[in-house]
């Protein structure tokens, strides 16, 4: 009989740890202050923010090293507790664990951090696990956009009315609720809404990563943007206007301010010397993201720039909202096997100013629901 039993141990598939969130607040003496949040999911994976500012994608073994550690389980004990859940050499695991919390405590200290990284363990793509809910939230503040922009960079009379401060902050509450650890602020324009402070403080207060899609001219007075970071933004998408000598003195103000900038750009004719001085003067501005866009005649011409972003060291990012304006045309990333995965209405959702749940922007044929109205399940099928 024990025979037997030790079989079915070898054979029986390793249980995760339960569904569920822990999160940590440590404030050192000899050290800033940090906090740590873990989301795991029923299939074993999580999500783990390093100080409201980084996500990182867990794999099971990795998110159970995350929750021994925010604990408080020591390493001999966690080591244990990994052997023998996963049979793995206590050695080994071990080493893992110590490797893990290394790993963890830089990221902790480092700033200016992409708002989205993995750990080198045993990556796990963001949309192959099973999702209890949206790993961010676009939040459209508003359809409004500054004096002379072109119409067609909001739908503005696909909605009624705009959600108040007091409703935009019961919507980041709720998402909080579900476990959405990463809100961004779009538009229309954010920037217009007075509120928009009071909305990220309120997110940061959360613990949410938060993030705005800006075109950034309101940062040309630097005060404005030193005050968002004051309140607790995480990152910037800045849609770059290249004709535009403000669009360039914000960016560059935005650069050398202390948070992470993706740069939205988008390619309107094609023109390889021109497109290779463009990317060239962003690199040299400090520039290491960036989200483009084109018209899906260029789209094979701009990818051919996959060597120059290569040797700038500019990544390339497709999944984060682009301006309305940008809906028709083709976005596009540089992966490894040359397709687009699509996280739309499973990684990320789509708030309308009303608050209608889009499962990205511009599906409006397909309002999931309203998300002061409506039960999360219904929406989140």
């Amino acid at each position: 009989m024990p025979i037997f039993g030790n079989l079915r141990q070898i054979f029986t598939p390793v249980k995760p740890l339960s569904p569920g969130t822990v999160q940590m607040q440590v404030a050192p003496e000899d050290a800033p202050p940090y906090r740590l949040h873990l989301r795991m999911h029923a299939d074993g994976s999580g999500i783990l923010i390093v100080n409201a500012s980084t996500v990182l994608h867990l794999n099971p073994t990795a998110t159970e090293y995350a929750y021994h550690f925010i604990k408080g389980t020591g390493e001999d004990e966690t080591a244990k507790a990994i052997s023998k859940r996963y049979r793995v050499n206590r050695k080994k695991a071990l080493e893992d664990c110590r490797d893990f919390i290394d790993r963890v405590q830089a990221l902790i200290s480092i700033p200016d951090l992409d708002p989205v990284t993995m750990l080198d363990f045993e990556r796990v793509r963001p949309y192959d696990t099973s999702l209890t809910a949206p790993l961010r939230l676009d939040c459209a503040l508003t359809y409004r956009l500054p004096p002379g922009a072109d119409p067609i960079s909001a739908p503005s009379k696909r909605v009624t009315r705009e959600l108040s401060t007091d409703e935009w902050m019961g919507v980041l509450d709720k998402a909080w609720s579900f476990g959405i650890p990463h809100v961004t602020f779009t538009g229309g324009e954010p920037t217009l809404r007075e509120d928009l402070t009071a909305l990220i403080a309120h997110a940061e207060a959360n613990g949410q990563v938060t993030g705005l899609m800006t075109d950034g001219l309101k940062f040309s007075d630097t005060s404005y943007l030193h005050t968002l970071l004051q309140t607790g933004l995480d990152h910037l998408l800045f849609i770059l206007a290249p004709e535009n000598p403000i669009s360039w003195q914000a960016l560059e103000a935005c650069i050398k301010a202390d948070i992470f900038v993706t740069v939205h750009l988008t390619i309107k004719e094609f023109d390889p010397s021109k497109i290779r001085a463009l990317l060239e003067k962003l690199a040299s501005m400090g520039v290491k993201s960036l989200s483009l866009t084109a018209d899906p005649l260029h789209r094979d011409a701009v990818l051919q720039n996959r060597q120059a972003l290569a040797e700038l060291g500019i990544s390339l990012v497709w999944d984060l909202p682009v301006p309305y304006s940008e809906n028709n045309p083709v976005a596009f990333e540089l992966l490894e096997d040359e397709t687009t995965p699509s996280g739309a209405g499973i990684a990320w959702l789509y708030v309308e100013p009303d608050g209608d749940v889009l499962p990205a922007q511009g599906k409006a044929d397909r309002v999931l629901g309203n998300i002061l109205n409506d039960e999360w399940k219904t929406i989140y099928k």
